[in-house]
């Protein structure tokens, strides 16, 4: 198998499908489960909005697909809503039966030197999330901009129980890129903790995918390139990957 169809391959196994427009529907919900060719591989999970996790659910499940978990967001995308507010939306997103959770930092508040408001975030996210719901702390590391900010805002996720680091919503000018995922793992790395790291927004292409995969073998080694430890978070690269499995096939 060549490097590409190899990636290609396992860029599927580690993605999270998501939808997250303002104009999602239960139907576009359907239609992204629907996307998946399950003879081609399935992804780790489907992110999307919160109302639409029963959708997505009996999707999958129809689909004989339930191994795919579902996951949702929280505090998105601006980070800024109230702690009260973000908790309730927790729990309602895992009353509706998400299996993952991506809260997005209070990152504008970090970036005003409010680590203690970060830091509550995450842990009282964490503690709404009984064992087989996995947090997943989006540190909008394009607006934070710096390597030091960048390290500090991992720092913070990785103390208040985060089990994924998370680049970004996909909703800002910058998103995911390799420099601000080789500080974040080496962040995780230093901690000694197993954490798992999310790259998000702008991963559209296989070429795209090998790039944050070879970064992640060279820093933590290829037993980390798992769905329980890295993920991406993508719409347009499914089509992508299906492409060069297919031509392949």
């Amino acid at each position: 198998m060549t490097t590409q169809l190899g990636d290609a391959a396992l860029a599927v196994q580690l993605m999270d499908l998501t939808s997250l427009n303002t104009d999602d529907t239960a139907a576009t919900t359907q239609e992204l489960v629907a996307s998946i060719k399950a003879n081609l591989g399935t992804p780790a999970a489907v992110c999307i909005y919160s109302e639409f996790v029963d959708d997505a659910k009996l999707a999958l499940a129809a689909r004989e697909l339930s191994h795919v978990k579902v996951a949702t967001v929280t505090n998105f995308p601006s980070g800024n809503s109230e702690l009260s507010e973000v908790i309730n939306e927790t729990l309602i997103a895992i009353e509706r039966g998400a299996d993952e959770i991506d809260l997005v930092l209070p990152y504008q508040a970090l970036i005003a030197g409010d680590q203690a408001t970060a830091l509550e975030y995450v842990r009282a996210s964490k503690e709404c999330c009984p064992e087989h719901v996995q947090l997943k702390v989006i540190i909008e590391s394009g607006e934070l901009k710096t390597a030091q900010l960048i390290t500090l805002a991992t720092e913070i996720a990785i103390a208040g129980g985060a089990d994924f680091v998370k680049t970004s919503t996909g909703k800002v000018a910058i998103n995911a890129t390799l420099e601000a995922t080789e500080v974040m793992l080496s962040t995780i790395k230093k901690s000694q903790r197993v954490v798992g790291f999310k790259a998000a927004g702008g991963v559209k292409t296989v070429v795209d995918a090998s790039n944050y995969l070879q970064l992640a073998t060279d820093i933590m080694g290829e037993s980390y390139l798992n769905p329980s430890t890295f993920r991406f978070g993508a719409s347009s690269l499914l089509a992508d990957v299906y492409a060069v499995l297919n031509d392949a096939s």
